[in-house]
């Protein structure tokens, strides 16, 4: 890779200077020489000179790499040029995963309350933990991903006490979790609310002591079927009837109260209670203790995460698995007292869970180091996200105006449907490109921007053609796909007849491998989607390129040699497009 190259050797170099540091290379502007630079000015200092001297002097100490022609230094930058032919062989060579490496990473996103229908705020929670477990996997990693089913909490309590207390039976009209969720928003709604508690309490101890599995289950398979039209995967689903079960509370309190920092207070406000003092790992916290078992002995939550963290994390065991029968995901396994006994031993995890539950989040970071783990600690890694707006609207499922996913896909598919009948009125499977499309708008729509940035999601917007969106890069692969497909076989390219116009192309080719590290590193898919919309924009201004009034680069009709460069540099940009997309769980159609 070309960049990591690069800034090895600037590493080795400054090295021989005296600072062993390790500076970013990046794309030179287009109005400078060379292709790529290194920016010196925060070096001045240490070095006691300009950085255009210091520019100066990288340059003499530099060992370049092969790929490199020349370094230039252009005032306080030191730019690269390459060798165009091995830019060329390097932009044509087929990008592969990378070799794995030891270490599991495991990954829980969605986890959605199984107590009625996904609604438009899951969307981006499900489309950035499935498209960061995609990249981690293709950067090499071992990737585990789970899904949590709280079938111990109110939500599903309220709902399944709402299907009895109003007498409900499902016609099959509506999907099921669609006909539950209407129960619950109007137990919410309900006047006589306060005075149904006892018999939603009922509810919940039933579901505590593992009881009405399968009444929730049946919401679940629902459920199940929107993350598989997402395109969601899943490889373990996690009940927490079973965590109640097997005592994995109990397991991690025993090893918290091992520390020093763990305690019952005698008196205050925290008497009787077990409290932990995250002052250490945490600093600068008003109140340093946080309730991990209430006086009268009920856990908080804080405790049930930081024990399902230490399961994950190989601290306890005790859970066990079986295959899940569904009609969605044939692989899939679910926790089950009756199945085989098995623990993730994860040496990092990934919490999707939006930016309000950073604090609890870093509890179980403070709780992994308590018990003499900072290494775990290290490795625990909340993906924190802003919420999802809906034409400018915030969502609320108990007061009944959140916007469902399957609407949301609903509406997509059927707004795509139209703009491809009027792009291509003979296509010959309009509904699979709208579906496709759809999905496309949607996740890429939920990934392109920086997570703990807001997302207003607008169908016209998302579903455009043009500008940031996920149908932009599709049709970019779509129309190099239209020009392969007319092109047949051809033979080996002429690399020597490169024009500027294949440079261009080229350079935007060889930052693919350099954006899936990047992003699989910073833990965020918006790095890839850039880079994605990026590439797309550099082949449209390549397949536009006009002199004078005629086409700069045709393709099909370039002279033999230039001919088959051109079309293998199309290759490599479907292809690139395709495996990328692939990476953010869209489809990537051959026909707009």
């Amino acid at each position: 890779m070309v960049r990591r190259a690069l800034e090895e050797a600037i590493h080795e170099a400054l090295k021989a200077m005296g600072l062993d540091l390790r500076l970013k290379v990046a794309k030179a502007p287009k109005d400078k020489p060379g292709d790529y630079g290194v920016p010196l000015f925060a070096l001045a200092k240490e070095l006691k000179k300009p950085p255009q001297a210091i520019a100066q002097e990288l340059r003499e100490r530099l060992e370049l790499p092969p790929f490199v022609e020349e370094a230039i230094p252009v005032g306080g930058y030191l730019n690269f040029r390459l060798k165009t032919e091995a830019l060329l062989e390097e932009a044509l060579r087929e990008k592969k995963p990378f070799p794995k490496r030891e270490g599991l990473v495991l990954i829980e996103h969605t986890s959605v309350n199984p107590n009625k229908e996904l609604h438009v705020g899951h969307l981006r929670n499900i489309a950035l933990g499935d498209s960061l477990a995609r990249i981690l996997a293709f950067a090499g990693r071992e990737v585990l991903v789970l899904n949590y089913i709280d079938d111990t909490g109110r939500q599903a309590a309220e709902t399944l006490f709402a299907l009895r207390h109003y007498g409900l039976t499902w016609d099959g009209k509506e999907k099921y979790d669609h006909f539950a969720g209407r129960a619950y928003v109007r137990l919410h709604q309900d006047p006589e609310y306060e005075k149904l508690q006892p018999g939603i309490e009922a509810v919940l101890h039933a579901l505590e002591r593992g009881e009405l599995r399968e009444e929730v289950n049946r919401i679940l398979l629902a459920q199940l079927a929107t993350m598989r039209a997402l395109n969601a995967h899943y490889d373990l689903l996690v009940w927490e009837s079973d965590i109640v079960r097997a005592g994995l509370l109990g397991k991690a309190l025993e090893l918290l109260e091992q520390s020093p920092h763990v305690l019952r207070p005698r008196e205050g406000k925290y008497a009787g209670a077990l409290v932990m003092d995250a002052s250490p790992f945490i600093p600068g916290l008003e109140d340093p203790y946080f309730v991990l078992v209430r006086s009268g002995g009920a856990a908080t939550y804080y405790a049930k995460d930081i024990a399902f963290q230490f399961w994950k994390m190989g601290l306890l065991e005790g859970l066990r698995f079986k295959p899940y029968e569904n009609p969605y995901y044939p692989g899939l396994r679910t926790s089950a007292p009756e199945g085989e006994p098995y623990t993730p031993k994860a040496r990092e995890t990934i919490n999707v869970i939006d930016v309000r539950q950073s604090h609890p989040q870093a509890l179980v970071r403070a709780a992994l180091a308590l018990v003499g783990r900072p290494d775990l600690a290290e490795g625990a890694f909340h993906l924190a996200y802003e919420t999802v707006l809906l034409e400018g609207k915030q969502m609320s499922g108990r007061k009944g105006l959140a916007v469902s996913v399957d609407e949301v896909l609903e509406e997509a598919k059927r707004r795509a449907l139209a703009v491809v009948a009027e792009k291509n009125p003979e296509h010959p499977d309009k509904e699979e490109a709208a579906r496709m499309v759809a999905l496309g708008a949607i996740r890429f729509a939920m990934v392109k921007t920086e997570p703990r940035k807001q997302i207003d999601f607008r169908y016209e917007e998302a579903l455009s053609f043009e500008g940031d969106t996920g149908p932009y890069v599709q049709y970019a692969h779509a129309r190099a796909h239209s020009i392969l497909r007319k092109a047949g076989a051809w033979g080996s390219p002429d690399l020597s007849q490169a024009t500027p116009y294949e440079r261009a192309l080229a350079l935007a080719l060889l930052d693919f491998e350099e954006a899936v590290l990047e992003a699989a590193e910073e833990k965020t898919p918006h790095v890839l989607a850039q880079y994605l919309l990026d590439l797309a924009a550099a082949w449209n201004a390549y397949y536009n390129a006009k002199e004078g009034s005629r086409p700069a680069t045709p393709v099909l009709t370039a002279p033999p040699g230039l001919r088959e460069l051109r079309l293998a540099l199309v290759q490599s940009l479907q292809r690139t497009l395709k495996t990328g997309l692939s990476l953010l769980g869209i489809p990537a159609p051959e026909v707009m």
